[in-house]
């Protein structure tokens, strides 16, 4: 077993909390699925917020996916001219034997423009 980083991110129509936790869990989901993960494999959550989010913590949301003993992060994004807005953006590191290049990126809703190479 190797650490991976798994990069995944979503945008929130409203910064209100039942619609961020709903994005959250729906990211946070896709990209254990995606990669044939369960919360024993993770080592580590780091969610980060552009600076327009406001209605809580993506990480609150995670932890009722089961995550309560997993070291959960969350951190505001550089305020960018022109970058988009309401942005939830999330880095899993797991304990798996998937190779690098076969580890699948979760971007959905309007973060699927932020890495169209890497967007599932």
């Amino acid at each position: 077993m190797t650490i991976r980083a798994i990069r995944g991110a979503t945008t929130l129509d409203v910064d209100e909390r039942a619609h961020l936790h709903e994005r959250t869990i729906e990211l946070v989901q896709a990209m254990l699925r995606e990669n044939d993960l369960d919360t024993d494999d993770l080592v580590s959550v780091f969610f980060t917020c552009t600076p327009d989010i406001h209605a809580d913590f993506p990480a609150t949301a995670a932890r009722g996916l089961g995550m309560g003993d997993v070291p959960l992060m969350c951190a505001v994004e550089m305020d960018v001219d022109g970058a988009l807005g309401r942005v939830i953006r999330v880095m899993v590191h797991a304990n798996t034997a998937t190779p690098r290049a076969d580890i699948a990126h979760v971007y959905l809703h309007g973060a699927v423009s932020l890495r169209k190479d890497l967007a599932q």
